[in-house]
């Protein structure tokens, strides 16, 4: 019985000292180039989708109408491009960053799905509003709207399908082809032009 006890009471204390000095001293894995952790991506994935499963929107507040699409990629390019990469476009930084962020404006392997359109709107509204630790996704909560996070959700489930003219130019990096040409001005009227 002294034994067993001796052998408990020394697992308790060596473990954590063991974990300690291989922490402190071990070539632990925190450069993106390192190789990961055994089961690191499972790890982190199995509370990740709990939680989301838990806490996510289940009916957006807004439709993927042309409106909340345009607006939804005009803030797709200038907050997430950077990262997840413009249509036809790879971001050099999230293929460098671990793990990888998903390039949102390319088919899956299998062809048919783009980028998160198959993952619920408020499953992205989750990510977008709450970041992911160990990911290098941000909060959005203090930098967007609600709504602003919404249209951005949005159109990402909707990445799928064939999207309004001003939204295709915000999501392919070219939004001065949005932009309403100069307008021309009139010839003055005659009579009613300043004197010369």
């Amino acid at each position: 019985m002294i034994r067993i006890l001796f052998g408990v009471v020394l697992g308790v204390i060596l473990v954590p000292v063991a974990a300690f000095t291989w922490l402190r001293f071990g070539q632990v894995p925190v450069a993106v180039a390192d190789k990961p952790f055994p089961q690191e991506g499972l790890i982190a994935h199995i509370p990740l989708e709990e939680r989301i499963d838990r806490e996510m929107v289940k009916t957006p507040p807004i439709q993927p109408d042309e409106t909340s699409l345009v607006a939804g990629a005009r803030i797709y390019g200038e907050q997430c491009a950077v990262c997840h990469g413009f249509y036809g476009k790879p971001a050099p930084i999230g293929k460098n960053m671990f793990p990888e962020a998903p390039p949102l404006w390319e088919k899956h392997h299998n062809g048919q799905v783009v980028g998160v359109s198959d993952d619920p709107p408020g499953e992205t509204y989750w990510k977008v509003a709450n970041g992911m630790r160990l990911s290098g996704m941000p909060s959005f909560k203090p930098i967007l709207s609600e709504n602003e996070m919404w249209q951005v959700s949005i159109l990402l489930a909707n990445a799928d399908k064939p999207l309004p003219p001003d939204a295709l130019a915000f999501v392919s990096g070219n939004p001065s082809a949005t932009a309403a040409p100069p307008a021309t001005p009139a010839p003055p009227t005659p009579g009613t032009g300043a004197p010369h």
